[in-house]
C-alpha cells in the first residue's frame, strides 16, 4: 500500500533517547495469546500475592529520524580533528541524549539513510550515501536496534542495503526493515528484554518512486495492514511476548498525522496485533495517542539533521514507554513518556539537545535556553493534541 503525499520542502536543506538486550535469542517459544481487552482497557496487572507471579516490565525509548546530510558529517570531522583522530566521530553530537538512551532496557533508533563506504564518497539529498561511522555512535551511545525501512533505503540499491545491514551488525547494533537474503528477511527480528521477548517490525510507505528488484522484494520493508500483520504473528509464532512496529508514514512537516496514519494506528493497535508504534518521515513532531492497551507515536520529528528552514524541522522527542505484563506473556502499555529534544544549529559545533536536562544546566547560553524552551512548547502543545495527556502522557520538563 504504497501512497505518496503531496510534496512539500525536500529533505534536503543545504544551508550553510542499564540492562543488556539483544545479545542472545532464547529457543521459540509457542504462541503467545495477545494481552487482554475489555472495553478498550488493558486488564489490569494480577496481584503477585494471588497468583504467585511477579510482573515483568521493561522499558523502551524511540528515537526520530537519523538523517544524515552533509553539514553533520563535516561536524564529525571536526569533531574528530579536535580529539586528535582522522575521519569522523560523532559521538559528541550525540551526547545530550546519552545518559536517557543507555539507561532504557531497549533503545531504538531509525536510521533513514544508508551507509557508505568508510572512505567515502558520500552523497546527500536526494540519494543519500552517508558515513557508516554513525553506527559505532549510536551504540555508544545506548541504542541497542535501528529500523532501517524508509524511502530512502533503496537509495543505493541491494549494494547499500548490505554496506548497510554490515555496518550495524559490525557495531553491534540488530535491525530490521531491510535484508541481504530472503532468510534473513523471513526470520524476526527477536530481543531479549529483561527476560522478555520483544519483536521489531519496520515498514515504510514509500521509496521515493525506486523499485525493488524483480523477484526480490524481500530487500526492504513495504508498507501494507496485512503484510505487518503477518510479520506480527509469524513473530508471536516465534515467540515473541511484545511486538514493536517502526513505521516510515505521514506527510512530510505537518504535525497532524493523515488518514492513514490514523487508520492503521486503529487497526494494528486496537486488534492488538502490536502494543507499540513509533513514527518516522514527517521531521516535525507528531501527537501521542493512546489506543486500547497500546500508544502511537504517530511521528518523533528529527534526531539527527541539518534540516533548518523551519524550527519544527530541529524538534524531535525521544519516547520512552514502559510497557508491564498483565498476565503471563500479555503485556500493556503502563506508562508514556515524550522528552523534546532540539538539533542546535545556530552558534557553535551541531549538537543534539535533550531539552529537560539542557534547561537543567546553569551554564547553558542564554539564546540557547532560549531556543529550548521555545522548542519544548511547540513540542508539548503537538504531542497533546490528540489527547494524548488525558490518556496519561507525561511530557517531560
Amino acid at each position: 500500500m504504497a501512497l505518496c503525499f503531496g510534496s512539500l520542502p525536500t529533505e534536503a536543506d543545504e544551508t550553510p533517547e542499564p540492562p543488556t538486550v539483544g545479545r542472545s535469542d532464547a529457543a521459540p517459544r509457542p504462541n503467545v495469546v495477545p494481552r487482554p481487552v475489555i472495553d478498550g482497557t488493558p486488564a489490569e496487572t494480577p496481584s503477585p500475592r494471588t497468583t504467585g507471579w511477579t510482573p515483568r516490565r521493561f522499558t523502551v525509548v524511540g528515537s526520530g529520524d537519523v538523517l544524515l546530510h552533509p553539514g553533520l558529517w563535516r561536524q564529525a570531522q571536526r569533531d574528530a580533528r579536535a580529539a586528535g583522530r582522522f575521519g569522523y566521530d560523532f559521538r559528541p553530537m550525540l551526547a545530550g541524549v546519552a545518559a536517557t538512551v543507555s539507561a532504557a532496557d531497549l533503545a531504538i533508533c531509525h536510521l533513514e539513510t544508508p551507509l557508505g563506504a568508510p572512505d567515502g564518497p558520500f552523497s546527500g539529498y536526494p540519494i543519500f550515501n552517508v558515513p557508516p561511522q554513525i553506527a559505532p555512535a549510536l551504540r555508544e551511545t545506548g541504542y541497542d536496534a535501528c529500523s532501517t525501512a524508509s524511502n530512502h533505503t533503496l537509495d543505493k540499491g541491494e549494494a547499500g542495503i548490505r554496506r548497510t545491514l554490515d555496518a550495524l551488525d559490525a557495531a553491534g547494533l540488530r535491525h530490521t526493515g531491510s535484508a541481504r537474503t530472503a532468510a534473513e528477511a523471513a526470520a524476526p527480528t527477536i530481543l531479549d528484554v529483561r527476560g522478555v521477548r520483544v519483536a521489531l517490525l519496520s515498514y515504510t510507505f514509500s521509496f521515493n518512486g525506486l523499485r525493488r528488484p524483480a523477484g526480490r522484494a524481500w530487500v526492504a520493508n513495504l508498507l501494507d495492514l496485512e503484510a505487518v500483520r503477518a510479520a506480527a504473528r509469524r513473530a508471536r509464532d516465534a515467540g515473541a511476548e511484545v511486538v514493536i512496529l517502526s513505521v516510515h508514514w505521514g506527510t512530510e512537516y505537518q504535525h497532524a498525522p493523515n488518514a492513514q496514519q490514523r487508520r492503521l494506528a486503529r487497526e494494528l493497535l486496537g486488534a492488538s496485533d502490536v502494543e507499540l508504534i513509533l513514527g518516522h518521515h514527517a521531521h516535525v513532531v507528531q501527537p501521542f495517542e493512546r489506543i486500547g492497551g497500546g500508544w502511537v507515536a504517530y511521528g518523533l520529528g528529527n534526531h539527527l539533521s541539518w534540516q533548518s528552514f523551519s524550527d519544527g524541522t530541529r524538534d524531535g522527542v525521544l519516547a520512552r514507554f514502559t510497557l508491564t505484563e498483565t498476565a503471563r506473556g500479555r503485556f500493556t502499555v503502563s506508562k508514556a513518556e515524550a522528552l523534546p529534544t532540539l538539533m542546535s544549529l545556530d552558534r557553535g559545533p551541531a549538537r543534539l539537545l535533550e531539552i529537560p536536562t539542557a534547561l537543567r544546566q546553569p551554564d547553558l547560553p542564554e539564546w540557547q535556553r532560549r531556543a529550548c524552551q521555545a522548542s519544548w512548547r511547540r513540542s508539548a502543545d503537538h504531542l497533546r493534541s490528540r489527547g494524548g495527556s488525558a490518556a496519561g502522557l507525561i511530557v517531560v520538563s
